[in-house]
């Protein structure tokens, strides 16, 4: 395991689809035929710990990563060249043919169904709040900067978090809208926010990488309840829209390994576990919402 690189700047250019040419390649080849083609595909991520980020050696890591180099291996495609974006510039990234595959743990909703091609889930995490240790604001639920206009959220820029934010009523002079967890975790170091909001494996992970438990706590991990129903949120691998071959065959891999055990195996370095795997839930009815 890679330790944790905090830097935001993404990897070699080399790494970007150039932007001449379309999902389909040159003369009606498949996105997945230039894949086997050329040897590799250019991943994007996030930089949010364990999800998908850059460690200190320059290297992709994290459990989506990881996935997406399993699956790309089993469909003869060794290598993966990632690049680290802002959250909200990996949808128009991979719109712009920068990327082939968003690898970053991405919630399926409705409204990214839209936009992009979703596979079958891969994992997910409940929500928390990393916060200063002991939990001098007992904050536990996104109601409780609603309720307290002197307290501050930090949130990724269009995340499910800044959704869950929004509908609970935290004020938008409250929330502070960041590009990656590592502009989260200066905040609350420095004092300028009182609690940054993530899935609860990111904050253990980032805390158990950089020694901060007797710094920071994560809250009670919880799934918040909206319009009746509990968002209990998947991760998958994104693609555009038009490439349907290689959708299916990524599908195919993972519900291989779903079956063999293998997604458990590859997220366990990373601090998931079983009851972070998906259960019944599919791509389809989470893109119906």
């Amino acid at each position: 395991m890679g330790g944790v690189g905090l830097a935001t700047a993404g990897l070699a250019a080399c790494s970007r689809v150039d932007d001449s040419v379309g999902a389909d390649g040159e003369e009606g080849q498949s996105t997945l035929e230039r894949l086997r083609e050329q040897g590799f595909v250019a991943v994007a991520l996030a930089n949010e710990v364990p999800f998908g980020f850059v460690d200190s050696t320059g290297e992709a890591a994290g459990q989506s990563p990881a996935v997406a180099r399993a699956v790309f291996e089993e469909l003869g495609i060794p290598e993966i060249q990632a690049s680290a974006t802002s959250w909200d510039g990996l949808i128009p990234g991979l719109q712009a043919n920068r990327y082939d595959v968003i690898a970053a743990g991405v919630f399926i909703t409705p409204e990214r169904c839209e936009q992009v091609a979703f596979s079958e889930p891969t994992a997910t995490s409940p929500e928390a709040f990393l916060v200063e240790k002991d939990n001098p604001h007992d904050i536990q639920h996104f109601e409780d900067f609603a309720d307290n206009p002197d307290l501050t959220l930090a949130v990724l820029n269009g995340s499910v978090e800044q959704t869950y934010a929004e509908y609970f009523g935290v004020p938008e002079d409250q929330l502070e809208l960041i590009p990656d967890q590592t502009r989260g975790f200066e905040l609350l170091q420095s004092g300028r926010v009182d609690a940054v909001s993530m899935l609860a494996v990111s904050h253990t992970y980032l805390l158990i990488e950089h020694e901060k438990e007797d710094e920071y706590t994560v809250t009670e991990p919880f799934y918040p309840v909206m319009d009746d129903k509990e968002e209990k949120g998947w991760g998958g691998l994104c693609v555009r829209q038009e490439d349907e071959e290689l959708l299916s065959e990524i599908n195919r891999v993972i519900a291989e390994f779903k079956e063999s055990g293998r997604l458990l195996e590859l997220g366990e370095e990373w601090g998931f576990t079983e009851a972070d795997l998906p259960d019944d839930a599919t791509t389809a009815e989470l893109c119906e919402g």
